[in-house]
């Protein structure tokens, strides 16, 4: 599988600037020549905002799965209030818990 430009950046050789970017290719990571220049300015530009980008959308995920997060203790703690509510109702109207199954009305003997 190969993923897409993961920014590798500028080499320097003879004084001159080379862009490169690396990819994983079947597991391995390939060095690809990008260019010099302009264009290698212009492919880091694209490169860095493209990292921008994803880390934006992993910073949200984070904050969307911190406030999901929060939302599911709040709904444990509801669904704990309102199952002692109805325990303590249905206990009230004279039932229990038959061997720790099914609630039972109490026979009046």
């Amino acid at each position: 599988m190969e993923r897409l430009h993961k920014a590798m950046g500028w080499e320097t050789r003879g004084g001159k600037r080379y862009y490169y970017r690396a990819r994983k290719v079947k597991g391995r990571v390939v060095k690809e020549y990008v260019g010099t220049g302009l264009v290698g300015e212009v492919a880091g530009a694209v490169d860095g905002a493209c990292r921008a980008e994803r880390a934006a959308v992993r910073e949200r995920r984070r904050a969307e799965r911190s406030t999901l997060h929060g939302l599911d203790g709040a709904v444990d703690r509801f669904d704990r209030a309102v199952e002692a509510l109805a325990w303590a109702s249905l206990v009230a109207g004279g039932y229990h818990r038959h061997h720790r199954g099914e609630w039972r009305r109490r026979r009046d003997d």
